[in-house]
């Protein structure tokens, strides 16, 4: 445990911004599964709409620091190729 009370500021800081990161990770979970969810299911409108909605919350957690720029490109990379490829035939 650090002694100087800069560091243990330092510390309560750090502690508060992995709380708020945890539930943004946890949350890109949950909208990245919803689209896939919705390519498994077949219905393209619904599915596009969380694609769209995914990849807008990826694009925030990266500008936000929360996650790497190149992972939010990846994971948008790999939602939209799924979408694609599932939706390719029926434009």
């Amino acid at each position: 445990m650090p002694k100087k009370r800069a560091n243990l500021k330092r510390v309560r800081r750090q502690e508060r911004q992995r709380l708020r990161n945890r539930s943004v990770r946890s949350s890109l979970k949950t909208y990245s599964r919803k689209a896939s969810d919705a390519i498994t299911e077949g219905d393209q409108e619904t599915a596009q709409e969380a694609v769209a909605l995914a990849c807008a919350r990826f694009d925030r957690a990266a500008r936000k620091g929360v996650i790497h720029t190149n992972n939010a490109a990846r994971h948008k990379s790999q939602l939209t190729r799924r979408y694609n490829l599932a939706f390719s035939g029926a434009a």
